[in-house]
């Protein structure tokens, strides 16, 4: 596989932002086995990406609330574990913003559902198929992964959340240093595209696409509770819900690293 570290000049954010991608290779060297077997010149295999296959599935995996764009490649293998698979990762930086607007900061929200999809689109040649595109996160984004696929339905196919829940947020407006940043007054939050067990009823009610979801919790994670709250919600909805739990585990590197496979197996990869 590829990876880049891409730096481009975020609108939305009004500043320079940062994101990693993982891009399939055609021949993947010494002991791998080639993509692309159609010719014996290095280059050719490695460039040759054959026209009937089209754009590739993407994966957008959101970090969480300590960490950046790069943690996914230095805490796990995600490199190697989509080695050999056709599909692209692509890996933001999104500071502590809880994948939101804040009335006092950056425009998040807009720049992760938005303006991201556009630049990756423009960028790469990325699906822009509902069945071709994913998400997932850990903890913060978890909540960000639920975020996007419970408020854009026709867009995400399916949805990990890892160590997280929809209900992730509640907890975090009760913190005066985060509410206030984020939405200004924790009044504010109820009914909003952030309160995502109000969006996940109101996405069961209609007509509209649902996204099929991926959980997992250690039982000794601390943020256990509001996993077992959001996916018995969302099974109740009517959602299609594969759950994971384990005992022993907690919010750690070496459960995420176990379940980001089992969530990519999960998606087909």
């Amino acid at each position: 596989m590829a990876l880049l570290q891409v730096n481009f000049f975020s609108q939305a954010l009004g500043l320079s932002s940062s994101m990693n991608v993982i891009l399939p290779e055609a021949d993947q060297g010494i002991g791998a086995v080639p993509l692309n077997r159609g010719s014996a010149d290095p280059l050719e295999r490695q460039t040759a990406q054959p026209e009937e296959q089209g754009p590739m599935p993407v994966l957008y995996l959101l970090h969480g609330l300590s960490d950046d764009h790069t943690i996914w490649g230095r805490r796990t293998s995600i490199e190697r574990y989509v080695a050999g698979k056709r599909i692209a990762v692509v890996m933001p930086a999104v500071s502590k913003s809880f994948y939101s607007d804040e009335v006092n900061g950056m425009r998040y929200w807009e720049f992760i559902s938005e303006e991201l999809p556009a630049i990756v689109k423009t960028f790469f040649k990325v699906s822009d198929k509902r069945e071709d595109t994913y998400v997932a996160g850990l903890s913060m984004g978890s909540y960000g992964a639920a975020k996007l696929a419970l408020n854009y339905p026709e867009r995400y196919s399916k949805a990990a959340m890892l160590s997280g829940g929809l209900t992730l947020m509640a907890s975090v407006i009760e913190r005066p240093d985060f509410a206030s940043r984020i939405f200004g007054d924790a009044s504010a939050f109820p009914g909003s595209c952030s309160d995502l067990a109000h969006v996940a009823r109101e996405l069961a009610k209609s007509d509209r696409p649902k996204p099929a979801f991926f959980t997992a919790s250690g039982k000794a994670d601390f943020i256990y509770d509001r996993h077992v709250e959001s996916s018995k919600l969302l099974t109740e909805l009517g959602f299609a819900v594969e759950n994971y739990e384990e005992e022993g585990a907690s919010h750690e590197w070496s459960f995420w690293d176990k379940t980001i496979q089992m969530a990519l197996e999960w998606m087909d990869f």
